[in-house]
């Protein structure tokens, strides 16, 4: 059974930081393209970052340039989101999905996969 799991969400205060973690089981992440996308309360899901199946493109949002970094260890079969400075409007709760493509996207209807989430949440 093709399955992600994530973990790593919680509680932090405003200018913390939380490493995100996407596990996968029942297939070999080598060959998708993983991103991680978030819903806030009332919201639309939305992009966060993406990487390549070789871990050699990577895209982020706007809203998270230059605070969050995505990789991958394909050897454990893991992709990472680590979250520095993070802010309150940084608070939902996070998913990462695989797409079984090679290029870095974050177009929603490419990703087949996707897991339950985890709960970030920035609040002092």
């Amino acid at each position: 059974q093709l399955q992600l799991v994530e973990s790593g969400g919680g509680l932090v205060q405003p200018g913390g930081s939380l490493r995100l973690s996407c596990a996968a089981s029942g297939f070999i992440l080598d060959n998708y393209a993983i991103g991680w996308f978030r819903r806030a309360p009332g919201m639309e899901r939305e992009g966060v970052s993406c990487i390549s199946s070789s871990g050699g493109s990577t895209k982020y949002a706007d809203s998270v340039k230059g605070r969050f970094t995505i990789s991958r260890d394909n050897a454990k079969n893991t992709v990472y989101l680590q979250m520095n400075s993070l802010k309150p409007e940084d608070t939902a709760v996070y998913y990462c999905a695989a797409a079984p493509i090679t290029i870095a996207t974050m177009t929603l209807g490419m990703y087949d996969y996707w897991g339950q989430g985890t709960q970030v949440t920035v609040s002092s």
